[in-house]
């Protein structure tokens, strides 16, 4: 019910009767006039209530009269008056029906009241509603009724007193309060401001509204009062304490803030009065010292008193919290002193109360700012801020260093124990309350034997004083131990949250801000508003080190595990806020102090200390006393959870972790996970600290990159508890987490992590070099890990991602290493798994990329590395082989790099991959990197660890080369499309296209390429190598080689095959000839094949024929190449050159080659394909030809080549050539070519060699020289046209030198028909056979051809000779035939004679053919061959061979048969003149031979042999005698003897009767005597020389019978009765009838045809005869006998004889 409502009205005025009615009956009796007074005030209320409508306001108008009679009573100073006064006065007071006049009246009267001592609380009660229900006092009677209520304060009652006290504080506020009242009324009028004047005059309130007039003056004397000097307001007053004025003070400022603020009247009291005011009081506590004795001090020191001291702080606390923005300088000076109270010389109880009172500002982050803002940042200002934080930090530390003076139960607790004596003072102490009595619970610090306890001082966030709030203690109270440290524990936590709770809340409005900025311009750069990050940076730059120095020692210190969790947490949001901030420093040693207490004490972690070593020379000076950031006590009392390996490069002993170790690994862990983007640098910390936990705790990673707890590796030095052991699994989930929630860093906080995890891996690396010790696998797994999770942004962190695993995978520790390739390979698996946006297929940057490390692993020496890599290649050729796109050079790469150094099971590995990729990827390839397909086979061919791969692999590309010829069409278009693109860009760039083989299009590149390889591999070291390379590569050729275009060839043929065989012959000719024992295992080697020498002969075979074949067979495609004549050369030359290597197996070879490119072996089916060929070109038959097309008697023209005819005939140029007269497909050049070359390697072959040979000289084999001579004829068909006598005489000499090469007697069994066999070797049929088709071509062909008869005759006698005189190959000694020893290597001379023979009968043949050619007489031919046969017919006997002989004389006389008549009929030309006296030696020389025949000649065979002599004397006789007129003299006179000498026996007497016997050629000696007589007598004297060949045989004759007579008889005298030898006998019978006969022809002849010397010479024989007469032999008797007979006739000579006689 509201005081102005008719009802209270009503009821007021009745009160007011009612009360005036009891005051008038009290002082009835004793006090008449207020009796008086009571009454008319009845009536006058009366009056009032009857009069006005506005009942209260009549009331407050004539409230002094109303007023009066209860004044009176009150001065009656009756106890019961006076109360029943004041009741009324109060009821009229809380009506608001007083005026100011009244209230005076009543202020008064209770002054005189209190001065009476009367009523006391009484007073006050009205006094305090006076004031309180309306603001009618004021000035002088307000400050009268405040006076009065000091006073009241003042009695001997305490409970006055205390209401006393009460009242004065409700009276102050009522004052302020109806200031601000008053300023709210006013605040919609605007005033004029007052002049400012100067503040000389501290009462110029003239421009204060009444009731801040009085609030002013009120504060002002309470700063009086306080300072003890006097009021200038509040007068009256008697005492004072100080006590009671700041406290009042106190609550005027801490309530009324606003008032100082807005009016500077209330500011300048501040600043002139409070602040010089507190730092007075302060000063005795800032001079005294503990424990320092005061006689030294030169003045007594006051003593620091506690109420004052204590209130003194409070107010302090209420200045700096609402007039710091006024008082700026006073604040830095009260902040300081507040620094200097925490001191350890002060009593604790100042520090304690100091403390409380940092605590309450470190509540207050805003305020703290301000300081920062205020002092921290202003140049030449104590940094406040930072002296505040570093005090807490060293007040802390000087709990754990100083011994607590203050307090004797804490110097009795026993050190480093919770002893019941500290226990009990914890206890003791106020704020203990709850905690019990169980020790167990006792949260406490623990640092180097000092225990502190821990309490519950406050709420989070709230400073809950308690020595502040201890207004009625007069003494310093005794502080509980562990009561400060509490205190500034809390003060420190609340620090840090506060100050981070509001950087982070102003951090996220400022995102806010920045992400609305962007959306509103996304072209712009936000600019955060400056200052602001600079405030916030000097902030935590103030205040880290001191706050990390408390809470590392609080750490350390710590035994609880709530106190470590909140310590852990601030070093968690300070790194955190440092981290966001971007202060490396701080936050990373922030980060290094969780790092640090999360391992073992003293712990080696390098990058720990040298972070800790940048801090510790960081000690910061806090007004003179050091700060040290202090190591950790090793002492700790902690709860050992875990023993595990230190992880060093050094084995050192074990080491522990604890329960807080775990729970700060935990912390570590929470860091990184929740803010990972701000760590940067310090992952590195954060992850070394976790890798070197992880290596103690045994956690060993497993797939994917998670740890898992491993075995108990390392021995039994692990040993983990229960209470680990739950946690492990915990915390290898947490570390996984933590590395998936990498995917939620932004990139560079990304690649901070990556760096850091790689140089952690690095270290790792450096631990693990040179021992085999388990290594740390921590990174490399995390690593792994991280990639996994961030494939969608893999691209940024690939390249130091893979490129750390790569050097990890170089590492010399396999198990590292094998880490590291684990890491790499699942990481390019997964990374060509995933499914990326846009896909691989498309990003082709993306996937080379991916694939490059895997390229890269190939430098990579160790082989275990290497299967790894090619073990993955595999499984991507597996899952993702369809899709590599352009990965496939890099995958291609990858399975060729092979190295011979590596070993076979690499080279299996990379070979399977090979293997798969061939079999199943050719078509889904590029075509491009086909050829780089070709080449890897290649590689494979030519590494050496394993064969069967080499061979396997020229399989493939056999299989490669089916592939190309199968897809040729769409290579050939995806090629060219390439090839244009390529084209492109090379032209954009102005350069130009550099490929190999480059002007082929690029599918024939593809095949060269192909070659190329199969042709390096024809040279590989390896025979079987090589010849499977071989048989591929000339396979391909043949089988594929219509594909190429036809410039390729031109390739194809230069710098494939040419330069295969250059390779082939180099190598073949440089070759080693040492044996090789055996082929490696136990396979042993033919002896062909028993040196490198004899298997690179084998491969050279292969080549050359392979080559030859291809020029064979592509002849027609070839010859249309430019240079085909070139080509052509080349290929003789190698020819040549393999021909004349020392190996006969591949001269031989060679030589079949050749005969093969000559087509001397030419398959019919192939000419016939030409032709069709040709055919499909457009080409007429007419240009084609078989190619014997010149024909026997066709001139060789050399025609153009195929090229240009055929060019002429697209040019409709070409008449078709008259019949018979069609040129033939062919180059005569090509055939001289192929002559000269033929020519070189015969001469070089059969040329012996020079001076004394060697034991080892080369000698050709005899098949290689009979396949060089069979080449001859087929080669000559070719080049007849221009054959001359020149290429005979070189022919000649290859032919003779040929024939004169002796074998070797281990081959010549193989070669040599037993000697008795007469049969010619191959090689000698070949010689005569390339001269007959001389010889045939010379009969049919022109005139001009015939000149070289006679060298071919020539060439033949030559050979006629080896019968007798075998050739001389060089000086070389050659045993005959027969003594050679077959197992010696001697050289043995052939059996020449059948091979003579044979020339001998072709020498007869031929002249029977050509005795009358021009040429043939010209060049004496006749007397060659006689002049050879000289030679044998001589021999006779003597000859090698009997046959020879024979066969001499029976071509003697067919050759002559046909030569004499030719003879006779030139004799006039004087051309056979030479010859006559050859044959003539040549008759002589057979007919009286020498040689004696062989001793073992049979008769008949004698008589055989004479039969031949016999036949000569009759080719005497019928050719020559009869035409003696064409015959020179003296050859007829030399033949004349010879028939003398034949017809008469003479031979020495030294044979015995049998040997004459047999010899005695009767038969001879007859037909030369008959010869003889024959030609002496002619009935037919037709020319005058055969008369005179006639006499002189007939002188001849008798001469030589005259003396066969003379020697008979004497022979008989001598002889007496022995009989002569029957040869001797038969000679005279012959002689006897000789001339019986002689004499029966003179009777028959003409007497004038006989001369005269004949007769004489006839009769001279007479007595010669009769002295025979006595001879015993019967034989000549008879003879005798009628040899005398015809002599009759003489006895009576004609007279015409006589005449004659005498003419």
């Amino acid at each position: 019910m509201s005081t102005s409502s008719p009802e209270a009205v009503k009821k007021l005025v009745e009160n007011m009767q009612t009360d005036l009615r009891s005051l008038s009956m009290e002082c009835k009796k004793k006090f008449p006039p207020v009796k008086e007074a009571a009454e008319s005030g009845i009536v006058k209320i009366k009056t009032i209530a009857g009069r006005n409508t506005d009942i209260l306001a009549a009331l407050k108008e004539n409230s002094l009269e109303v007023v009066q009679p209860f004044l009176m009573g009150c001065g009656t100073k009756e106890p019961k008056i006076t109360q029943l006064c004041l009741a009324a006065i109060q009821r009229l007071m809380s009506h608001e029906v007083v005026s100011e006049a009244a209230a005076g009246n009543i202020i008064n009267m209770l002054w005189q009241l209190m001065e009476n001592g009367l009523e006391e609380l009484k007073l006050l009660q009205t006094v305090l509603v006076l004031l309180t229900t309306n603001t009618v006092v004021h000035d002088e009677v307000l400050s009268k009724a405040i006076v009065l209520c000091f006073r009241l304060h003042f009695t001997k009652d305490n409970i006055t007193n205390n209401t006393a006290a009460a009242t004065v504080r409700q009276v102050v506020t009522v004052v302020f309060e109806r200031m601000v009242a008053e300023d709210e009324r006013c605040k919609g009028i605007v005033e004029q401001p007052p002049p400012v004047q100067g503040n000389t005059n501290r009462r110029s309130v003239s421009t204060l509204r009444p009731s801040a007039k009085d609030a002013y003056m009120l504060f002002q004397d309470l700063c009086q009062l306080v300072n003890a000097d006097a009021p200038y307001w509040l007068v009256g007053m008697t005492e004072m304490t100080r006590t009671f004025g700041l406290e009042l003070l106190e609550s005027v400022l801490n309530d009324f803030p606003g008032v100082f603020l807005q009016h500077q009247e209330f500011s300048f009291l501040l600043k002139e009065r409070v602040c010089p005011l507190v730092i007075k009081l302060f000063s005795p506590n800032i001079k005294f010292r503990q424990g320092s004795s005061s006689s030294a001090s030169p003045a007594p020191v006051e003593k620091p008193y506690f109420p004052i001291c204590m209130r003194l702080l409070r107010v302090v606390s209420v200045l700096i919290k609402h007039f710091y923005s006024l008082l700026v300088t006073e604040c830095e000076i009260f902040l300081s002193l507040l620094v200097k109270f925490l001191d350890g010389e002060k009593p604790q109880w100042l520090r304690a109360v100091a403390v409380e009172s940092v605590h309450r500002l470190c509540v207050q982050p805003h305020l703290l700012r301000s300081f920062c803002q205020s002092y921290d940042m202003k140049q030449h200002s104590t940094k406040v801020f930072r002296d505040i934080v570093n005090a807490l930090g060293s007040f802390i530390q000087s709990l754990f260093i100083v011994p607590n003076t203050g307090n004797s139960t804490a110097v009795n607790a026993p050190a480093g124990g919770s002893g019941s004596g500290a226990q009990g003072a914890a206890q003791g102490g106020p704020g203990t309350g709850g905690i019990s009595g169980n020790l167990t619970t006792q949260a406490a610090f623990e640092y180097r034997g000092t225990w502190i306890p821990l309490m519950t001082v406050s709420v989070q966030g709230s400073a809950k004083a308690t020595y502040l709030e201890m207004l009625d203690k007069v003494e310093p109270p005794s502080i509980p131990e562990g009561y400060a440290m509490s205190v500034a524990f809390s003060a420190l936590l609340d620090l840090v949250r506060g100050i981070t709770s509001m950087i982070e809340r102003e951090l996220a409005v400022e995102e806010e801000q920045a992400a609305e900025f962007r959306e509103t311009h996304p072209d712009q750069q936000w600019q955060p508003p400056p200052g602001v990050h600079l405030v916030w940076e000097e902030m935590v730059s103030a205040c880290w080190c001191g706050l990390l120095a408390a809470l590392s020692l609080l750490l350390d210190a710590s035994t609880d595990e709530t106190a470590t969790e909140n310590i852990l947490k601030a070093e968690l949001t300070m790194a955190s806020l440092c981290g966001r901030l971007g202060l490396v420093t701080p936050r990373d040693a922030f980060i290094t102090a969780i790092c640090k207490a999360s391992l073992p004490p003293h712990y080696a972690l390098t990058v720990l200390s040298s972070n800790a070593a940048n801090l510790s020379g960081k000690a910061y000076s806090i007004q003179g006393q050091s700060v040290q950031i202090i190591s950790p006590s090793s002492e700790s009392h902690q709860q050992v959870v875990a023993v595990g390996q230190p992880l060093t490069s050094q084995p050192q002993g074990t080491v522990v972790l604890t329960a807080k170790n775990i729970q700060c690994m935990r912390t570590l862990l929470n860091l990184a996970h929740c803010h990972g983007a701000v760590l940067g640098t310090s992952w590195q910390l954060v992850l070394a600290t976790l890798q070197h936990l992880v290596w103690i705790l045994g956690l060993k990673p497993g797939v994917g990159g998670a740890l898992k707890p491993g075995r108990a590796v390392e021995g039994p030095s692990t040993v983990l508890t229960t209470a680990v052991m739950t946690d492990l699994p915990v915390i290898s989930n947490i570390l996984s987490r933590l590395f998936e929630s990498s995917q939620y860093l932004d990139d560079v906080s990304l690649h901070h992590l990556i760096n850091a995890l790689c140089s952690l891996s690095l270290e790792a690396m450096e631990m693990a070099y040179g021992n085999n010790k388990e290594p740390s696998l921590f990174a490399v797994a995390k690593l792994l890990e991280t990639g996994l999770v961030n494939m969608d942004r893999i691209e940024i962190l690939w390249r130091p991602l893979t490129g750390h695993l790569l050097e990890v995978c170089q590492h010399p520790n396999s198990r590292m290493r094998e880490w590291g390739a684990e890491a790499l390979t699942a990481l390019i698996k997964a990374s060509l798994a995933y499914k990326h946006d846009p896909p691989l297929a498309q990003n082709q940057r993306l996937q080379l990329l991916l694939l490059n490390p895997l390229k890269e692993l190939s430098n990579v020496l160790h082989a275990d590395i290497r299967q790894k890599q090619l073990e993955s290649v595999l499984q991507i050729l597996q899952s993702q082989g369809d899709s590599l796109g352009p990965g496939w050079p890099l995958v291609l790469g990858v399975i060729g790099a092979i190295r011979n150094d590596q070993g076979e099971s690499l080279i299996r590995t990379a070979f399977q991959c090979l293997q798969l990729v061939v079999t199943d990827f050719l078509p889904t390839m590029p075509c491009t990197c086909l050829q780089i397909v070709v080449d890897v086979a290649g590689s494979f061919g030519l590494q050496n660890q394993e064969l069967n791969i080499s061979l396997t692999s020229i399989g493939l590309l056999w299989n490669i080369s089916d592939y190309f010829f199968q897809r040729g069409e769409a290579i050939i278009q995806e090629l060219e499309r390439e090839e244009e693109a390529l084209q492109k860009q090379a032209q954009e760039k102005g350069e130009t296209l550099n490929r190999p083989f480059h002007p082929a299009p690029p599918f024939d590149c593809l095949w060269l390429c192909l070659y190329a390889k199969l042709g390096e591999l024809c040279v590989d070291p390896r025979p079987a190598v090589r010849k499977s390379a071989g048989q591929t590569l000339f396979s391909t050729i043949a089988a594929h080689g219509t594909l190429l275009q036809q410039p390729t060839w031109h390739i194809v043929v230069w710098k494939v095959l040419f330069q295969l065989l250059g390779c082939v012959r180099t190598s073949s000719t440089t070759a080693d000839k040492e044996k090789i024992e055996s082929g490696g295992g136990n396979i042993l080697i033919h002896h062909s094949r028993d040196t490198a020498e004899k298997q690179w002969a084998e491969t050279w075979v292969l080549t050359l024929a392979g080559v030859a074949r291809i020029f064979n067979t592509r002849r027609y495609l070839l010859q249309q190449l430019g240079d085909f004549f070139e080509a052509w050369e080349v290929l003789l030359n190698h020819i040549q050159s393999a021909a004349l290597s020392k190996n006969n197996e591949v001269s031989l070879a060679a030589l079949k080659s050749f005969q093969e490119i000559l087509q001397i072996v030419t398959p019919v089916k192939d000419s016939d394909k030409v032709g069709d060929a040709f055919a499909a070109m457009g080409v007429p038959p007419v240009l084609i030809d078989p190619f014997s097309a010149s024909g026997p008697g066709r001139p060789l023209v050399r025609s153009d080549s195929l090229v240009e005819r055929l060019t002429r005939y697209n040019g409709a140029e070409l008449q078709a050539p008259p019949p018979g007269e069609e040129s033939a497909l062919e180059d005569s050049a090509l055939w001289w070519s192929a002559w000269n070359t033929w020519y070189r390697t015969g001469t070089d072959s059969t040329r012996p060699p020079s001076g004394p040979t060697e034991k080892f000289s080369f000698i050709p084999s005899q098949p290689f020289l009979t396949a060089l001579i069979q080449i001859f004829p087929a080669l000559y068909q070719h080049i007849k046209a221009n054959f001359s006598m020149e290429d005979l005489k070189k022919l000649g000499v290859i032919l003779h030198g040929a024939v004169s090469v002796p074998i070797s007697s281990d081959a010549s069994p193989f070669i040599l028909p037993s000697y008795t066999e007469a049969v010619l070797t191959s090689l000698q049929e070949a010689v005569l056979t390339a001269l007959d088709v001389l010889q045939k071509a010379i009969c049919v062909g022109p005139e001009n051809l015939q000149v070289m008869y006679p060298a071919i005759f020539e060439q033949l006698l030559l050979f006629v000779e080896f019968s007798c005189k075998p050739p001389q190959y060089g000086r070389m000694e050659t045993k005959h035939v027969a003594n050679a020893k077959y197992n010696q290597a001697e050289w043995v001379a052939l059996n020449y004679v059948p091979f003579a023979e044979r020339s001998l009968e072709v020498v007869v043949d031929l002249y029977h053919k050509t005795a009358c050619h021009k040429a043939v007489i010209n060049e004496k031919v006749l007397q060659n061959i006689i002049k050879t046969l000289r030679m044998p017919l001589g021999l006779k006997y003597a000859c090698p061979s009997e046959s020879t002989w024979k066969l001499a004389v029976s071509s003697l006389l067919k050759v002559l048969s046909i030569g004499l008549p030719v003879a006779r009929q030139h004799a006039s030309s004087g051309k056979f003149d030479t010859m006559w006296p050859e044959l003539a030696n040549a008759f002589e020389d057979f007919l009286f031979t020498k040689s004696t025949p062989p001793d073992n000649l049979s008769i008949q065979e004698f008589q055989k042999n004479e039969a031949v002599d016999v036949e000569v004397v009759q080719l005497i006789s019928t050719e020559i005698l009869p035409f003696a007129n064409f015959i020179p003299k003296d050859f007829v006179g030399q033949i004349m003897t010879m028939l003398n000498r034949g017809s008469i026996h003479s031979q020495s007497p030294s044979f015995t009767e049998a040997e004459i016997d047999v010899r005695m050629r009767e038969e001879f000696s007859k037909v030369c005597f008959e010869t003889l007589l024959q030609f002496s007598f002619s009935n037919k004297v037709s020319t005058p020389q055969e008369g005179y060949i006639s006499r002189m045989a007939l002188s001849v004759l008798l001469k030589r019978s005259q003396d066969v007579l003379r020697r008979y008889v004497e022979d008989e005298r001598l002889s007496g009765r022995c009989p002569l030898p029957r040869q001797q006998v038969t000679e005279i019978i012959f002689v006897l009838k000789a001339i019986s006969t002689l004499m029966d022809s003179l009777k028959k002849t003409q007497p004038e045809n006989v001369d005269g010397n004949t007769w004489a010479q006839v009769i001279a024989l007479y007595p010669t005869l009769v002295e025979c007469i006595t001879c015993s032999s019967s034989e000549v008797s008879s003879a005798l006998k009628e040899a005398l007979g015809p002599f009759k006739d003489f006895m009576q000579p004609p007279v015409s004889r006589v005449q004659n006689g005498e003419s």
